[in-house]
């Protein structure tokens, strides 16, 4: 998927190397910059997997910052609704966000639905790859309904939100994952311990 860029862009606006680039805050920080993008539907436990680990990756003296599809809504992305051009346009601007503060030198953590494959490509390449690490949260439709923590099931089911993803909404579960969780199977604990493997084992943070 290709964004236009704003016909309202000047022409003579140029990208601006500055002196310290994001190799030297890596090594200043003693960890791979990198993006770990957790996907799956509402009540996989994105956010509850993307914030223990983060907490454990501090823990161990690791640099980060942990996005949330809720918390950005409620100031970066306000203006947007759940259209399919304002949930690509959502996802646009967080994985913008997500570049900047892995160029910073931060291991960077993402809970978003994030349905469609190709918004997922489309920040993957703007990452790039190697530093884009795409985490399924395997979750199935009936455990999350089953456990709908915000009542949006519910909602869904009873026709009071439309294009909900998973009931009237499709989800493209990710095909080649980085990381792929299997939610139901495991305690949180063990999942965080997953992922820490994992980015033991790309270099990301040391053994």
């Amino acid at each position: 998927m290709s964004v236009p860029v704003p016909t309202t862009q000047s022409r003579n606006v140029v990208w601006h190397q500055h002196h310290v680039d994001q190799a030297q805050r890596a090594q200043q920080k003693k960890q791979q910059p990198c993006v770990l993008w957790f996907t799956g539907l509402s009540g996989a436990g994105k956010s509850t997997i993307a914030g223990a680990l983060e907490y454990r990756l501090v823990e161990l003296g690791h640099h980060t910052y942990l996005l949330d599809g809720d918390n950005v809504r409620h100031g970066l992305c306000r203006d947007l609704g759940f259209s399919t051009q304002d949930r690509r346009e959502n996802i646009r601007r967080i994985g913008e966000v997500a570049n900047l503060m892995a160029d910073a030198g931060l291991i960077v953590l993402t809970a978003f639905i994030s349905p469609h494959r190709e918004e997922r490509q489309l920040v993957r390449d703007l990452v790039g790859e190697g530093s884009f690490l795409e985490v399924f949260v395997d979750t199935d439709l009936a455990e999350c309904e089953k456990r709908d923590p915000k009542g949006l099931y519910k909602k869904a089911r009873a026709g009071e939100i439309s294009h909900f993803t998973g009931i009237d909404s499709e989800y493209e579960a990710p095909q080649s994952p980085e990381l792929h969780l299997r939610a139901a199977e495991f305690d949180v604990a063990e999942l965080v311990e997953q992922c820490v493997r994992a980015l033991q084992q790309r270099k990301v943070i040391a053994s």
